[in-house]
């Protein structure tokens, strides 16, 4: 039997992404760059007249900014790009401010917010690893690769990633959505849940659908993925098909779960998200 899977990842990068160690071919002697400028892990844009969102590229030292972290994170085709962060009280220009990555998601230029997600996580790889877990002697940033290494023991410190799954699961031409706590007002989403040691992809669909509505699925086939740096996951999307068990919701993870017809759907995640992306593809089997 084949796979269901989504015609494209819309989540994938439109250019290459060569990460910071490995060599490209750049014959521009003054190549233009891309500076992705955080303040209490908040990202620098520009705001419009008209309201809308930009990026703003600019370095540090153009715009008059301190410095307190800077690193160069790898190349997006042939354009460098830097991370830095800067002082917490470094004063804003008019048109320049501070935003969270998250309150970004759909108004920036999505391949920006892509690589910001990319730079976000190597800041918080840097600020949660300063000092050696094995030896606590402090860690230096290495050339060669994204990852920090103890002089004095030589262990070697990744940027950390998570995997998550999330899931649409069906059942004939409905769809089991769920609320958390925190959601906009009337909106229901896929479910969602972390990987724990020693299981497969597969294994935590079934186990976090379970706790999360006390429903078993079967069918489980994988779709699409989406980089997540909220802090620092992987969502891996899947769909799955109904088995058995009627819904009691664990409180402490959702307010409420429900079936919801295609034709009857509550109000939905943003076009962005992976949580979308699969209940589209669901919608799309019936119309």
């Amino acid at each position: 039997m084949k796979a269901n899977k989504a015609e494209s990842n819309p989540f994938e990068l439109k250019k290459r992404f060569i990460p910071a160690g490995q060599k490209i071919s750049n014959n521009s002697s003054h190549p233009p760059e891309y500076w992705f400028i955080f303040q209490d892990q908040k990202l620098l844009v520009k705001k419009e007249e008209d309201g809308s969102l930009e990026l703003c590229t600019s370095s540090p030292e153009s715009l008059g900014y301190k410095q307190i972290y800077k690193r160069f994170f790898g190349h997006y085709g042939n354009t460098p790009c830097f991370i830095a962060e800067i002082p917490e009280d470094s004063p804003l220009q008019n048109n320049l401010h501070f935003y969270g990555l998250r309150s970004l998601f759909g108004k920036i230029d999505e391949e920006h917010f892509n690589l910001a997600g990319r730079a976000i996580q190597v800041l918080h790889h840097h600020h949660e690893h300063q000092f050696c877990s094995r030896c606590g002697s402090p860690l230096v940033n290495q050339d060669s690769e994204l990852a920090k290494s103890c002089p004095a023991c030589n262990f070697i410190s990744f940027p950390r990633v998570s995997p998550a799954v999330i899931m649409a699961v069906s059942r004939g031409n409905q769809i089991l959505l769920g609320r958390a706590p925190g959601y906009p007002e009337g909106m229901y989403s896929t479910l969602a849940g972390f990987v724990e040691l020693g299981e497969t992809l597969e294994e935590t669909v079934k186990r976090e659908v379970l706790e999360e509505t006390n429903i078993k699925v079967n069918n489980v086939r994988y779709m699409a993925s989406q980089p997540w740096p909220f802090p620092h996951s992987i969502m891996i999307g899947y769909s799955a098909t109904y088995d058995s068990g009627e819904i009691e919701i664990d409180p402490i993870e959702l307010e409420d779960a429900q079936w919801f017809s295609v034709d009857k759907l509550p109000k939905l995640p943003s076009k962005i998200s992976i949580a979308r992306l699969l209940i589209d593809n669901f919608i799309k089997k019936f119309s």
